[in-house]
């Protein structure tokens, strides 16, 4: 597993990693429990709500507290009173926050909260934080309540350009981007030549045996798409089957070594793997370490994603949510979260805002990455419940999970 980096003088180190680093390699694991249990859980269909059928009340106004489910390490240290971002917007707004790290996997939280969503009752959490393709899947289902905007100005005025609009929420409507971050290439410049593609990760002789690719599908699957021409972010059944059959060919020739959560960084460090399919966030951090680990813009461009704040139905303190959304779109704030998270910053200003912070940080296209860099991204595209089950059974099969 992957240590943080060194704290800015001054800052203790927390224990443990960052939240890629360390839980999205749980989803493999998660994913494949007995029978697919959690797939199943995930994929079937579940009761569709509306504005109509479910209402909410917001006691914000009687009521100065929040409930706030995150994933772990995905914050600065929230108990360092003179340097918490948590702490400070506590201070500043008088609302108290009962910051929650249950979040281990998007799949495993759906199976948490999808009875109680489905049933219009609450989930005793007034805001929590999912990644584009379940956050797309929640909103879908009518679980998530609309923001007012009004209550967010500084999402409004400094929320990047290029995050304004998912096709799964075009308008920002229902999310706030709480980080966002890249998949891409890393690769060992000690023990190999420069991977400049995915064609080259399923194809080069010299790597044959030493690659891993990603266990959430979204990631690997939306560069197996470019790979065989089709737009990850708008694709057919039967392009993604023929994605499908190329990894399929790639897995068969023995080429690919594993499917990996964070464990390719251990891989990598061990020399088992010289190349993989890796998070922009783990390998700023495995650069801190050593300068060898090299991050590559593949030719077949980068997979963008958001972890995304959303507030579920029944919600009881939706205004204090949005508030505290808002909070973390002043710069300063949003300079001193990312100094310590290390993935893509989606607040505009908080580049410049970072010389306070950690100067070594400012000019990183991993976290401040400029258009040029950002014209190289495509999202994975939204799916629905039948599509969900019917690509991850597909998915599950041919990584063997």
């Amino acid at each position: 597993m992957t240590s943080r980096r060194p704290a800015p003088p001054g800052r203790p180190v927390p224990p443990g990693l960052s939240r890629r680093s360390f839980l999205r390699g749980l989803s493999a694991g998660a994913l494949g429990l007995a029978g697919g249990g959690l797939l199943s859980a995930c994929g079937v269909e579940a009761a569709q709500q509306t504005t109509d059928s479910c209402t909410s009340e917001d006691l914000s106004a009687e009521e100065a507290m929040l409930n706030f489910s995150n994933w772990t390490f995905y914050i600065d240290p929230i108990k360092a009173k003179d340097v918490s971002t948590l702490e400070a917007f506590q201070k500043r707004t008088g609302i108290t926050v009962d910051y929650t790290t249950d979040i281990s996997d998007n799949a495993a939280f759906f199976g948490k909260v999808r009875n109680q969503l489905a049933d219009c009752q609450p989930t005793g959490r007034d805001l929590f934080v999912l990644t584009d393709w379940m956050a797309a899947k929640m909103i879908g289902l009518g679980w998530i309540q609309e923001l007012d905007k009004a209550n967010l100005p500084n999402v409004e005025a400094n929320l990047l350009e290029n995050l304004r609009s998912p096709g799964w929420d075009p308008e920002r409507k229902y999310s706030v981007p709480w980080q966002s971050g890249l998949a891409g290439i890393c690769y060992n410049s000690e023990l190999t030549k420069e991977v400049g593609s995915f064609e080259e990760l399923l194809t080069r002789a010299d790597l044959k045996g030493k690659v891993t690719l990603l266990s959430e599908m979204p990631d690997t699957m939306a560069f197996m798409l470019r790979v065989v021409g089709a737009d990850p972010s708008d694709f057919t059944a039967d392009e993604f089957g023929q994605a499908i059959e190329r990894l399929q060919q790639a897995v068969d020739s023995g080429q690919i070594r594993k499917f990996t959560g964070n464990e390719y960084t251990r891989e990598l460090k061990s020399g088992n793997v010289v190349a993989c399919e890796a998070w922009s966030g783990d390998v700023i951090q495995l650069q801190f370490e050593d300068p060898k680990y090299k991050f590559v813009v593949p030719e077949e461009g980068l997979a963008l994603w958001s972890d995304n704040m959303i507030v579920p139905n029944k919600a009881t303190h939706k205004a204090n949510a949005e508030t505290l959304m808002d909070y973390y779109y002043d710069p300063e704030v949003a300079a001193e979260l990312a100094a310590w998270v290390n993935y893509i910053c989606p607040v505009q200003g908080a580049k410049e805002a970072m010389t306070k912070f950690d100067k070594s940080l400012v000019d990183n296209q991993l976290i401040f990455p400029d258009e040029s860099f950002l014209a190289n991204t495509f999202v994975f595209m939204g799916l629905t419940s039948e599509q969900e089950q019917d690509y991850q059974t597909q998915f599950q099969q041919v990584i063997g999970a």
